[in-house]
Order: structure tokens, then C-alpha cells, then sequence
């Protein structure tokens, strides 16, 4: 039951992504081809490369609800393979089978594309050490920092650009901004702390890394945040 509920709190927020990073792309690109569909599954694609190498080919063996809810519940509801087919059907019927073939084309190409570059940057973190550093009295875990630098920077370009093309009010704007972000930042911080949970630390023991992980975490989260919020402005 805990994994069904994991899988559908995280199948929620995958499905409000979706629908924020479709919809924002097809009023800023167009709807005369279903830009909106590939560019989550792009995203998608990636997302599920980087994250199926940090935890289950690099067996950071976080509690399998959480994982779950990453893998099965979030980048699954992010990701839509029957809109693409629906889209693609639609295109032929059309009578645009150009764009039907390039729709195939593109989405198989990059999404695959997508996925070896999540594997590759999973392994480059893993690289050194196992992604930790190690020191007196700790480790600092480096490569799921990174990952989830990463993952505030996809926030934050999702925010900036895709936000603002979605025809909500200022207000809605406001709370979604607040809540992704809020909801990245406990999220990203409580998977940190479970790896080092299961590595034999607590707080009982080690209560300045524990929390000097967090806070650590989410202060290089929010510069990334700032710096998305920057970039996407630009765009």
C-alpha cells in the first residue's frame, strides 16, 4: 500500500509537470506540430537515464517507495507515449505525412539520444570515488548534489519560461512557483539524507552532517534556481 501511495504521489506532480511544460510549449512554439509532447518526453528520457544509473545501477539504495515515486510515479506521468502516438495518428490523417515522419523520427532519435546522455552523465559522477568524498568524520555525497542541481535547474527554466506561456493568473503563477520549488527543495534534501541514513549515519551521531548536507543542498539549489530564473529570462 505505502509503494501504491508513493507511486501516486509522484504520478501527481509528474502529470501537473506535463501539463505545465506541454501546454507552456505549444503557446510558445505552436500547435501545427506537437512540440509540447517531445519536449517532455525529451525530458523525460533524460531524466530517467541520470536517475536509473544514480539508483539502480549504482545501487544507492534508497527505500524503494521513494524510489518508486521518482522512477514509476513522477518521470512515468511526465512522460506520455499514447499522446505521441495520438499526435502522430492525427498527423497522418492530416495528411501531413511529412510532419507525422519527422514527429517519429525526432521523438525516437532524441529520446534514446536523451537517455545515453543521462547514462553518461550518471557514470561521469559516479566516476570519482563513488560520487562521495570522503572526510574526517563524514562524506560529502557530490553526484546526487549534482543530480539534484540539475534537477532545480530543469525547475527553474520550467518556471521561468513555461509559467508565463500557460494562460493562468499572476496569483496561480505565484503558488506554483512556490510550491515546485518548495516541494524540490524537502524532496531533494530528504533524499540525501536517507542515502546517508543507510550508509550508518544519524542524527544522534552526526547531526552537523546531517543537517550541513541539507542546508548545504539547498542553498546550491537555490543558486542554481537563481541562475535558471536568469538564463530562462534570456530566452
Amino acid at each position: 500500500m505505502n509503494q501504491i501511495l508513493a507511486i501516486a504521489l509522484g504520478g501527481s506532480f509528474g502529470a501537473v509537470v506535463r501539463f505545465l511544460v506541454s501546454s507552456g510549449v505549444a503557446q510558445w512554439l505552436g500547435r501545427g506540430f506537437p512540440y509540447g509532447t517531445l519536449v517532455v518526453n525529451v525530458i523525460g528520457s533524460f531524466m530517467i537515464g541520470l536517475l536509473a544509473e544514480t539508483l539502480i545501477l549504482q545501487r544507492v539504495t534508497i527505500t524503494f517507495e521513494y524510489r518508486a515515486a521518482i522512477l514509476v510515479g513522477f518521470i512515468g506521468s511526465l512522460t506520455t507515449f499514447s499522446t505521441f502516438s495520438l499526435d502522430t495518428f492525427y498527423l497522418i490523417e492530416q495528411g501531413n505525412l511529412s510532419k507525422a515522419a519527422v514527429n517519429i523520427f525526432a521523438s525516437i532519435t532524441t529520446c534514446v539520444f536523451a537517455v545515453w546522455i543521462g547514462l553518461l552523465c550518471g557514470r561521469g559522477l559516479f566516476y570519482y570515488s563513488n560520487g562521495v568524498i570522503q572526510w574526517s568524520g563524514g562524506v560529502i555525497p557530490y553526484a546526487l548534489m549534482s543530480i539534484n542541481a540539475i534537477g532545480a535547474f530543469l525547475i527553474s527554466i520550467i518556471a521561468t519560461i513555461l509559467l508565463q506561456k500557460v494562460a493562468l493568473s499572476e496569483e496561480y503563477r505565484v503558488v506554483l512557483t512556490v510550491i515546485m520549488v518548495g516541494v524540490f527543495l524537502t524532496l531533494s534534501g530528504l533524499y540525501l539524507l536517507l542515502y546517508l541514513v543507510e550508509h550508518g549515519y544519524s542524527f544522534d551521531t552526526h547531526l552537523n552532517l546531517m543537517l550541513g548536507t541539507f542546508v548545504g543542498n539547498g542553498l546550491i539549489c537555490i543558486l542554481v534556481i537563481w541562475m535558471g530564473l536568469l538564463v530562462g529570462r534570456q530566452v
